[in-house]
């Protein structure tokens, strides 16, 4: 028995991983206090996404899953704007003359970015300032919370472009945050929403002063990284799954997953705090 407990620890062991040394060829990325910053950084073009910038997003916050030393994450654009989508000239070009099969296989892959964002533990905060448009509305949207600014501008653009707003999840997870109606008239329009909209739509859940943003969100990032983690992963797992679920299929999903956060260890330091007066140092086991 002890034998077999030793190769399954390593088992597990061996899909365990620390990202503060990840290299980032196509974004910039720091971790510092358990709280990872992802930066796109091509500020003269308004940080647009590329083929590769896609994949390698989608692969990080893959292995998100198995990193130790990260408990949030902040994702952000370098200069005075988020993201205006994909590159007009390095995607949108070469698009136009795809055969559908690959069509097929790039929309699939933004969309398994959308994906891996969802299941990653994680908690992600979007830092928003300036333009938010298109795949960089769609990375704000797939965040579990949103900063902004009141000078940033929201749109999904897709059918300026001749497309239908439905991509890489838009149809399913924007009317959730922001009510059918709202969602529709952005979807339909393209239009773009200025920061105290979205603020009063329920789309940022915060308005910042422009200096001011990043650091904030990693406040927050950092509030987030030093709780209860594993239980955070839970939330994050119930608030994706119960989209679909029954009333009563939610209250016994959570009955299950609340008593598997009991089972940790931090639900019994916090107790132990209660008991001191004291605050509780969580360690996300």
């Amino acid at each position: 028995m002890t034998t077999e407990r030793s190769a399954a620890q390593a088992l597990f062991a061996g899909n365990r991983t620390t990202l503060a040394g990840y290299e980032a060829t196509h974004f910039g990325w720091s971790v510092d206090a358990n709280v990872a910053t992802i930066t796109l950084n091509r500020p003269e073009r308004k940080n647009p996404l590329t083929f590769e910038s896609y994949a390698a997003l989608r692969d990080l916050f893959r292995q998100l899953a198995y990193a130790t030393d990260v408990k949030a994450v902040v994702l952000h654009g370098a200069g005075e704007n988020f993201c205006s989508g994909g590159d007009v000239h390095d995607i949108i070009g070469p698009l136009v003359d795809l055969p559908m099969p690959e069509l097929l296989m790039f929309t699939r892959m933004t969309g398994d970015l959308v994906k891996a964002m969802r299941h990653c533990p994680q908690p992600i905060i979007a830092a928003v300032d300036g333009v938010c448009a298109g795949a960089g509305a769609i990375l704000a949207m797939a965040s579990d919370m949103r900063y902004a600014t009141a000078r940033s501008k929201l749109a999904f653009l897709f059918t300026r472009v001749g497309l239908a707003g439905c991509d890489m999840g838009a149809c399913a997870i924007l009317p959730r945050i922001i009510g059918q109606g709202r969602a529709a008239e952005l979807l339909y329009t393209g239009r773009s929403a200025s920061g105290e909209e979205g603020h009063a739509w329920g789309f940022y859940n915060r308005l910042c002063e422009p200096d001011a943003l990043l650091a904030e969100a990693q406040k927050l990032a950092a509030d987030l990284a030093s709780g209860p983690t594993f239980a955070h992963g839970i939330t994050k797992k119930m608030l994706h799954q119960e989209w679909t679920m029954s009333i009563d299929e939610a209250i016994e999903s959570e009955a299950q997953a609340q008593a598997i956060c009991m089972a940790t260890r931090d639900f019994g330091r916090a107790y132990d705090a209660f008991a001191a007066k004291s605050r509780p140092v969580f360690k996300g086991d």
